[in-house]
C-alpha cells in the first residue's frame, strides 16, 4: 500500500505535525544501510536516522555495514529480495556501486544516498542525495587557519620560514576525504598566501580516534618541532591526535593549531578546555529531511534538486562554550 499522493503533499508543503506523517506513511518500508559506528559524527547520524524513522511512522529495515563495502552489497541485495518501498544508503567509499544498484532499479526500488558521494556511470541509479558538502568544508578549513595564522601572527616553531602543517585524512576512497581534501588543496593553491604554507606529511587515519592517534605519533616521531599546524579530516582523529601531543609534552591548541571537522561535542569540550582551536561543521541531523524526500518519491515525485546539502557552520575555541549548550550532537 502505497502513501496517498495528496497525503504526501499537504506533509511536505505544509509541515504538518509528525504524527500525522506517521498516519501517511503507514506500511512504507525503506531499508537503509550505515557504514558503521566510527565517530560521535556517525553515531549522531545513525540516531537520527532511526528517531525520523520512527516519528514519520516508516518500517525501516536497518543495517550496519561494519565499514566494509561487501557488507553494504549484501544488505541492498538482501532489501531488494524484501521488496521494500526505497532503499537508502551511506557509501562507505565511492566506487564500486554500479552493479547492485542495476539490481535495483530493474526491480524497481528507488535508491536514495545520504551523507557521502559516489560515482556512478549512469546517474538515474540513485534519485538523490541528501548531505553535506565536504569540498566546501575543505575549504572552510583552509579559509579559517590562514585568516588564524594571519590574525595571530604566528611564526614557525623551528624558526624557518614557512608554517608547516600536517594532515589526518579520513577513509581512503570515502567521498567525505575525498571532498575535503578536494576543498583544502583548491582554497590553498588559490590563496595569496599560499607560498606561506608548507604540507609536512598527509596520511589516513580511517575517521577514528585510535588511528588519529598512531598516526599523530609517527607524525610526532618524524618532525617533531616543525608542526604548527594539523588538519584533521574529523574530530575523532583530532581528539585522538591531541593525546598524542600531550604525551609528547606539547600543548595542544598552542604549540600546534588543531582544526578538526564534525563539530561533534566531545570537539567543542575540548576547544573549551583549550585543546583545539577549531572545528568546521558536518551536520549528521539529516534524517527527517532524508525520509520527507523519500516519502515523496515513493509517491511518484521528484526532489526539488537531486543534492540537497544540509545547514553547516564553523566554531571556534572563541565561541565554543556560549554554543556547546545548544549542540544536539
Amino acid at each position: 500500500m502505497r502513501v496517498s499522493k495528496t497525503l504526501i503533499a499537504v506533509g511536505l508543503g505544509a509541515a504538518i505535525a509528525a504524527t500525522s506523517f506517521a498516519q501517511a506513511a503507514d506500511k512504507v518500508t525503506i531499508g537503509f544501510s550505515q557504514i558503521g559506528a566510527e565517530s560521535e559524527w556517525r553515531t549522531a547520524n545513525t540516531n537520527d536516522v532511526k528517531a525520523a524513522a520512527e516519528a514519520l511512522g516508516i518500517d525501516l529495515k536497518f543495517s550496519d555495514a561494519q565499514q566494509k563495502q561487501e557488507n553494504q552489497i549484501k544488505a541492498i541485495r538482501t532489501f531488494i529480495a524484501q521488496k521494500v518501498d526505497l532503499i537508502g544508503f551511506v557509501p562507505i567509499v565511492e566506487t564500486g556501486w554500479d552493479n547492485i544498484l542495476r539490481e535495483a532499479k530493474r526491480a524497481g526500488i528507488p535508491v536514495m544516498i545520504m551523507d557521502r558521494d559516489l560515482k556512478v556511470s549512469d546517474d538515474s541509479l540513485y534519485v538523490a542525495k541528501i548531505g553535506t558538502d565536504s569540498v566546501a568544508e575543505g575549504r572552510k578549513q583552509f579559509a579559517w587557519m590562514d585568516e588564524y595564522i594571519t590574525k595571530i601572527d604566528r611564526k614557525p616553531r623551528n624558526g624557518g620560514d614557512k608554517i608547516n602543517v600536517v594532515i589526518l585524512e579520513g577513509t581512503v576512497g570515502a567521498s567525505a576525504a575525498v571532498g575535503r581534501s578536494k576543498g583544502f588543496n583548491e582554497a590553498l593553491e588559490a590563496s595569496p598566501n599560499k607560498d606561506r604554507y608548507n604540507i609536512l606529511a598527509s596520511q589516513t587515519g580511517d575517521f577514528t580516534r585510535a588511528k588519529g592517534k598512531e598516526v599523530m605519533e609517527s607524525f610526532l616521531k618524524s618532525y617533531g618541532n616543525d608542526i604548527d599546524v594539523l588538519i584533521s579530516q574529523n574530530d575523532d582523529m583530532a581528539l585522538g591526535a591531541i593525546q598524542a601531543i600531550e604525551a609528547a609534552g606539547l600543548k595542544p591548541a598552542q604549540d600546534i593549531i588543531i582544526i578538526g571537522a564534525d563539530a561533534v561535542k566531545g570537539m567543542f569540550q575540548a576547544m573549551i578546555d583549550g585543546k583545539a582551536n577549531a572545528t568546521i561543521e558536518c551536520n549528521p541531523l539529516q534524517g527527517k529531511l532524508f525520509f520527507e524526500t523519500a516519502l515523496k518519491i515513493i509517491n511518484g515525485g521528484q526532489p526539488d534538486q537531486k543534492v540537497v546539502y544540509v545547514d553547516e557552520g564553523v566554531f571556534s575555541a572563541e565561541d565554543a562554550a556560549e554554543v556547546f549548550p545548544t549542540r544536539k550532537y
